[in-house]
C-alpha cells in the first residue's frame, strides 16, 4: 500500500515546456495551433519510429503541444515521412499525401528520408521523400532523438 500512497502524494510530475527557439512555421498557421498526424514508413530500418513512438510516449509527451497520432491520412494535417522511399512505396506515398486535405505539412524525419543515408544508391530504391512528394520540413539525425521530433512539431502547432 505504500507504493500507491506514494504516487497518489506524488500526483503527475513532468518538466515545464522548454522555451520556444524558432518561430513556427508560416505555412502551419491555417492548422490553428493543434495538427493531427500521420506517421509513413517508407522503407526505413524502423530507428525512427522508435523515436517517434518515444516522442509520443509519457516522458516527451507531444500531444501537450497538440500534435495527436492518427490512423488515417484523411483525418491527417502532417505526414511524418522516415526511411527512403523505396520502389514499392513511391506509390503509396504519393496516394497517402494526395489523400490529406489542405492546408497539408509533409515532415522528413531521419537522415534517411531526407538524402538516403545508408540506403543511397540501393537497387529497390527511389530516392529521398523530397525526391517523391514535396518536403516542408526536415528533422535531421539518424536517428533524431525525441527532442528534436517534438522541437519539430512544435514548429508545426506554433506551441
Amino acid at each position: 500500500m505504500g507504493l500507491l500512497r506514494k504516487i497518489r502524494d506524488t500526483g503527475r510530475v513532468a518538466e515545464p515546456a522548454p522555451p520556444r527557439s524558432v518561430e513556427p512555421l508560416p505555412m502551419a498557421r491555417g492548422l490553428g495551433g493543434s495538427v493531427q498526424v500521420r506517421c509513413v514508413d517508407a522503407g526505413s530500418c524502423n530507428g525512427c519510429e522508435i523515436e517517434i513512438a518515444a516522442a509520443f510516449g509519457p516522458v516527451y509527451d507531444a500531444e501537450r503541444y497538440g500534435a495527436r497520432l492518427v490512423a488515417s491520412p484523411r483525418h491527417a494535417d502532417v505526414a511524418l515521412v522516415t526511411g527512403p522511399v523505396t520502389r514499392n512505396m513511391a506509390e503509396p506515398l504519393r496516394r497517402t499525401v494526395a489523400a490529406m486535405p489542405e492546408p497539408r505539412l509533409v515532415v522528413a524525419v531521419g537522415d534517411c528520408a531526407i538524402n538516403c543515408g545508408e540506403f543511397a544508391g540501393g537497387y529497390g530504391v527511389e530516392g529521398a521523400v523530397a525526391d517523391v512528394v514535396p518536403v516542408d520540413l526536415e528533422v535531421p539525425g539518424c536517428p533524431p532523438t525525441p527532442d528534436d521530433i517534438v522541437a519539430a512539431l512544435r514548429r508545426v502547432t506554433g506551441r
